[in-house]
């Protein structure tokens, strides 16, 4: 008797046989995908009944446990308080991105932590990050019940324009469902990397990504299986939920509905926006829509779905145009325009984008699969089944990380749209004398002080050698991993002492902040030059001050007479007070220049006497002893 192996659809008899398995995840708004590669096709888990696209929702019911996909959308409004959908809008953001955007959601928060937004069932309380874990445990159990085998790694994509926290909250939330995740991709780089692929584009390419929660436009260079992005943009804020939300406020005012407290009502208004929007999108036949809701009877024509949305839409094309002059391309060197995303469907969007970029954008492969499909090609590569065939990705930081320095200035390390991954090194000292300690501030953003950009971290160098100021030296790397996480290592040099962290800021940046930021930044260039000129010039005679005193307590009664002693105090008075009254710099350089000047005399006759009291009482044998 012979016995015959029969395989699933899709996977071959010997496709398993010497290879590690690791799967594509599109982790969504909305929905979810999980997908593998056999051989040199993708498949998409669940795809063949229909089942591939898994509501991004959970729901906690009376009984315990959880549940997850379209039995827990079910429940949104049966259920709403405890049913989760669109957690990726939250996921690494504090209360305070909440804002005013907090009657979107139907279910409660828990806003007790200042840092961390918590959500409120009858289950107890969740993070975003615990319940996007659900979802992707269920997304790994989905996969190795069809499969039949463990999970090698998993690559998950999220939007450009995560910043390090939403990153972070990501890659926490896969390790909790216990994945091993060997990258998290970028959106749009997964898309270049689907079309790239499969097609062997080459060329520019401006990547238009609107998903259910989030935005992403980037531009990327394709050439001979080099991906470079060169400039990214985006919100993390804005999506298909926000068209829906327009459409749910007009119903509120044309019904006259009073929402606050109506946790059942908000679910209900929600999900039938949802299905209007859908229907207004299917077909570009659909000029209108019934919408029926609470007994009464709505029209919404195209037109007015067109004119409640638009601000969105132009939105988006702000970004585009900022994202080309980031990249120093004008719309002309655009080759293509990819369509990701199952907003993207949306006829006015293609419309506008199409108006911007003078093409046709391509919507070759389903915008709702292009991303799973190259997270999964991605995924194949990274687990070790393609040697050979690894296509270099070369994504980009959105904004410029730094460090505080004296004064409250930035100095920037990694500027914005550097190539990632990136490790740059640089040294500082210390500001007095004899200091043990010193405290490193990290930043992000564009602006030259402090208070203007925003704060990641801070963390302390201990157990410096005590030294005279500016001898100690502090050697400060910065490393940005593929996945956009920033790790800061200071070491002092001497002691060879090492003091690390890894960024984990506690809120996120909306579309509005980061534009505001580089707004600012161009805005402000001249002003903040000036800032910056005036409070290196304060450092500056800061610095002499500082260091004069404290010679002139060491030892200006051995070297110098009564009057020398008052004349310098004199000068440092007036340069004090110049320090704290006025903010005139050439004032400042002129008085710094000239106490510079009058104790150039006093440094001298110091070192000499510091010579002279070594050598006094020692022979010259002596002396070469210690020499020696």
């Amino acid at each position: 008797m012979v016995l015959m192996q029969i395989s699933e659809p899709g996977l071959s008899s010997t496709s398993g046989i010497n290879k590690k398995l690791a799967l594509g995840i599109d982790l969504g708004t909305t929905n979810s995908l999980v997908a593998f590669k056999d051989d040199n096709d993708v498949f998409l888990i669940g795809e063949k009944s229909g089942d591939a696209l898994v509501p991004s929702v959970v729901h906690f019911p009376e009984n315990g446990g959880c549940i997850i996909g379209k039995n827990a959308r079910t429940k949104l409004n049966t259920d709403p308080l405890n049913t989760v959908s669109s957690v990726k809008r939250l996921i690494g953001r504090g209360k305070e991105d909440l804002s005013n955007k907090s009657n979107f959601f139907p279910y409660k928060f828990d806003l007790s932590d200042d840092r961390f937004l918590k959500l409120q069932t009858r289950r107890g309380v969740f993070s975003p990050v615990e319940i996007s874990s659900e979802i992707l445990k269920f997304l790994n159990k989905k996969a190795m019940e069809f499969l039949k085998r463990d999970i090698d790694g998993v690559v998950i994509t999220v939007p450009a324009y995560f910043d390090e926290a939403q990153r972070q909250a990501t890659k926490d939330a896969a390790t909790l469902a216990g994945m091993k995740v060997l990258r998290l991709l970028n959106e749009p780089t997964a898309a270049a990397i689907a079309y790239g692929l499969d097609l062997q584009e080459e060329g520019t390419v401006a990547v238009y990504d609107l998903g259910g929660g989030t935005f992403d436009i980037s531009v990327l260079r394709l050439v001979k299986g080099v991906f470079e992005v060169l400039a990214t943009g985006g919100d993390a804020s804005l999506g298909g939920d926000d068209f829906d939300h327009e459409i749910v406020n007009w119903m509120i005012e044309s019904l006259k509905l009073n929402v606050d407290s109506n946790a059942k009502m908000k679910s209900d208004l929600l999900i039938t926006a949802r299905a209007a929007k859908e229907d207004l999108s299917s077909s570009n036949d659909e000029r209108s829509v019934v919408i029926y809701f609470n007994g009464n009877q709505l029209v919404l024509s195209r037109d007015q779905y067109e004119d409640l949305t638009q601000h969105l839409v132009d939105k988006t094309i702000r970004v585009c145009k900022r994202t080309l002059r980031d990249a120093n391309l004008t719309i002309d060197e655009i080759d293509n325009v990819l369509m990701v995303g199952g907003s993207s469907r949306n006829f006015n969007v293609q419309t506008e984008v199409k108006k911007l970029f003078k093409i046709q954008p391509r919507c070759d492969l389903d915008p709702e699969k292009v991303v799973v499909i190259g997270a999964t090609h991605q995924a194949d590569i990274l687990i070790g089944n393609k040697n050979g065939e690894n296509p270099l990705l070369l994504d980009v930081n959105p904004l410029s990380l730094g460090l505080e320095t004296m004064g409250g200035l930035v100095e920037k390390i990694i500027p914005r749209n550097s190539t990632i991954p990136i490790s740059k090194v640089q040294e500082f000292t210390t500001f007095k004398d004899g200091q043990t300690a010193m405290k490193l501030h990290i930043v992000q953003g564009e602006r030259e002080l402090v208070a203007d950009c925003r704060s990641l971290a801070s963390f302390e160098v201990r157990d410096i050698p005590p030294m005279v100021a500016g001898a100690a030296k502090i050697s400060v790397l910065f490393q940005v991993d593929a996945d956009g996480l920033l790790n800061v290592e200071a070491t002092e040099l001497l002691s060879g002492v090492k003091t690390s962290v890894v960024i984990k800021p506690s809120f996120g940046l909306t579309e509005g902040e980061i534009s505001e930021m580089l707004k600012d930044s161009f805005d402000k260039a001249e002003d903040d030059h000036k800032d910056r000129l005036l409070v290196e010039s304060q450092v500056e005679a800061d610095r002499i001050i500082h260091d004069l005193q404290s010679a002139l307590q060491l030892d200006a009664k051995n070297v110098l007479s009564n009057d020398e002693i008052e004349n310098l105090q004199v000068q440092i008075k007036k340069l004090q007070k110049a320090r704290e009254d006025s903010e005139d710099r050439e004032l400042l350089l002129m008085l710094t220049k000239k106490l510079s000047q009058a104790s150039e005399s006093f440094a001298a006759k110091r070192m000499n006497f510091s010579i002279k009291n070594k050598l006094s009482g020692k022979t010259v044998s002596q002396l070469e002893d210690e020499i020696n």
